[in-house]
């Protein structure tokens, strides 16, 4: 009589359950959360806002009052906690989230952040913080920003989103009234409409405007999010799935 021997193979859930899309972004948020680097990158930033600033004075011919523009989320203030938050619930981002974090005020400074606009103002420089927070976040963000100390950080300084995402109209309505020195984003949208809104290729607007960066634009390190990844995807109303996968795909390789 033969004997079989039969053998049976159990797969546990978790080993065959598929990863949140939301991992994609762990590295990067502990990178910035955690990193030497993150911390040097951001001072060396705004090291040289500080040079950049004093050469923009001593050229000065302005007779409007100068000022600085500066975008507030991962430019002066860090919202990693949120998107670690996100990523252990299984998110990429939920506005509901993002409007109770808003709330508690609870947002650390950027390294070096601080540093340059108390600077700035002793210099008798304004700053203005223009941002794309809503205005439902508007008073949190104002008591975040004063928890801090931040100079101008009120009610005449502090220009929030009101329907739309573009920043150049608030710029041009800084622009009226002040000499505007420099600014300060992590995204070139921070800085002009060339990069990302005009249908224009944005490395070659990079290029184009390569002695800008360290001298009228300064920019931010941000590895979490922004609009670099919005042309990565084809298609509406994609999935995180979907977007994981697409992103899979644009990969360089060999």
């Amino acid at each position: 009589m033969k004997k079989y021997i039969f053998i049976i193979i159990a797969v546990a859930p978790f080993f065959v359950k598929a990863q949140s899309p939301a991992r994609d972004y762990t590295n990067a948020v502990l990178w910035q959360q955690t990193s030497g680097e993150y911390k040097a990158l951001c001072f060396q930033a705004y090291n040289f806002a500080r040079l950049s600033l004093k050469e923009s004075l001593w050229a000065d011919t302005s007779r409007k009052p100068n000022c600085v523009i500066v975008d507030i989320d991962e430019t002066v203030l860090d919202n990693s906690p949120f998107q670690g938050h996100e990523i252990k619930k299984g998110l990429s981002y939920n506005p509901t989230d993002w409007t109770a974090w808003t709330n508690l005020a609870l947002a650390d400074t950027v390294p070096g952040a601080f540093a340059f606009l108390k600077f700035a103002a002793s210099k008798n420089i304004e700053t203005f913080y223009l941002s794309n927070r809503d205005e439902k976040d508007y008073s949190a963000t104002l008591k975040n920003l004063q928890k801090f100390g931040f100079p101008f950080a009120d009610d005449a300084h502090l220009l929030v989103s009101k329907g739309t995402s573009n920043k150049e109209p608030r710029r041009q309505k800084i622009a009226e009234t002040h000499n505007i020195l420099l600014l300060c984003g992590d995204n070139l949208s921070d800085f002009s409409n060339v990069f990302y809104r005009e249908n224009k290729n944005t490395a070659a607007q990079v290029n184009s405007n390569q002695t800008l960066f360290g001298t009228k634009y300064i920019l931010l390190p941000n590895p979490m999010y922004g609009d670099w990844e919005k042309p990565l995807y084809q298609g509406e109303k994609l999935s995180d799935k979907d977007k994981s996968k697409q992103r899979l795909e644009r990969l360089k390789s060999y």
